[in-house]
């Protein structure tokens, strides 16, 4: 297997960090890591939570089966493995307490979808309107969301996104505007993604975190959007544990909004609704389509529009959290039968920390 050279990071010491770096910052800081890209959303917060009414969430499409984020074939296990030692921050209600075990897969309230328009084109045009998976993260101001490189950054483009939020545990199962948005509507503030993502288009870092506003409960009367301020996103939902430089073999659940087609058009989910996957992470093959060399992936059947959310290493049913280990970013055909059965994430190192404490240390209001 060809290698490639690699930013060489110093591990954190230790296997314990409780909120990242001491800290915060509301710019771009000559002090971030250089393998860190921060760019400031361009839509304004208040302009992202009215774009989006009931109609344009209902025919948003997901964008990962546009870009084909998908793979064909196997191969050897790729290089994935630790640049240091592993380090550990808690979830949001998880730093002094455990909790017990459940048999009962609860989904986490943490989990939604992540809604925005292709920058450059007309935002009201509904070929724009497009959505992805994501989580609620542990940070300093409880205010972070984790999906995929690609929800957050054009790759076809070179752009990041506009109109961009989050709405955690949405449910679109009775077309009710008030099953869509439980805990409310969080729009995007700071993107944090890692430079070898923006600029060489490297799946082996396609993972983002947004810093976002506080929320709004929204409702819309004969066309008119009324607000109701509802705080914090980690104070209404909670926020996953992130982890890193663990073992390449570890169990964990995936979730995520499905909605794309199998390589044979079937199309089993309707991406209305969180589904979930549950297995043990191995080393996926090396795939030049892009420029992977170090993802881990599990057996799944999700499809498209799952990208970006969570892979929770010691979930629990009962809390509903655990640690983020991974995030849902290409869609694998290993067997050739035109069914997906695998899906990676690449591995999450000391860049990925990198890249992570600068969200989790940022403040927005």
């Amino acid at each position: 297997m060809i290698s490639r050279a690699r930013r060489i990071s110093i591990p954190v010491a230790g296997a314990l960090v409780a909120f990242g770096v001491v800290g915060a910052s509301t710019s771009a800081a000559a002090t971030d890591p250089q393998d860190v890209t921060a760019k400031a959303a361009v839509t304004t917060a208040d302009a992202a939570t009215a774009f989006w009414t009931p109609e344009r969430l209902r025919a948003a499409k997901d964008r990962t089966e546009e870009l084909g984020n998908s793979v064909k074939g196997s191969g050897q296990p790729s290089s994935a493995e630790p640049d240091g030692k592993p380090g550990l921050v808690p979830p949001i209600g998880g730093e002094a307490k455990t909790s017990n075990k459940s048999k009962q897969v609860n989904l986490p309230n943490t989990v939604g979808r992540v809604f925005f328009t292709l920058p450059g084109k007309n935002p009201f045009d509904p070929k724009s309107w497009k959505y992805c998976s994501g989580t609620s993260l542990q940070g300093k101001y409880r205010n972070v969301v984790a999906t995929a490189g690609h929800c957050v950054y054009d790759p076809a483009s070179n752009r990041f996104y506009d109109n961009w939020i989050f709405i955690p545990s949405y449910w679109d199962g009775n077309q009710a505007w008030e099953g869509k948005t439980p805990y409310g509507i969080y729009p995007a503030k700071w993107y944090q993604a890692h430079d070898d993502f923006v600029v060489k288009e490297d799946f082996d870092y396609d993972y983002a975190f947004v810093n976002v506003a506080s929320g709004f409960k929204v409702s819309w009367d004969k066309g008119k959007l009324t607000k109701t301020p509802v705080g914090r996103l980690g104070d209404n939902v909670g926020g996953q544990g992130f982890t890193w430089n663990r073992s390449t073999k570890v169990t964990v659940f995936s979730f995520g909004y499905p909605a794309g087609p199998h390589p044979d058009g079937d199309r089993p989910f309707t991406g209305r609704t969180m589904k979930w996957c549950y297995g043990k992470t191995a080393p996926m093959p090396a795939a030049a389509k892009f420029n992977v060399q170090e993802h881990i992936g599990i057996k799944c059947g999700m499809t498209a529009g799952a990208s970006g959310g969570p892979l929770l290493l010691n979930y629990k049913s009962k809390s509903r959290t655990g640690y983020l280990n991974g995030v849902n970013s290409i869609a694998w055909d290993t067997d050739g039968n035109d069914r997906y059965d695998r899906l990676s994430s690449p591995y999450f190192n000391s860049e990925t920390y990198d890249v992570y404490k600068v969200a989790a240390n940022r403040w927005t209001q």
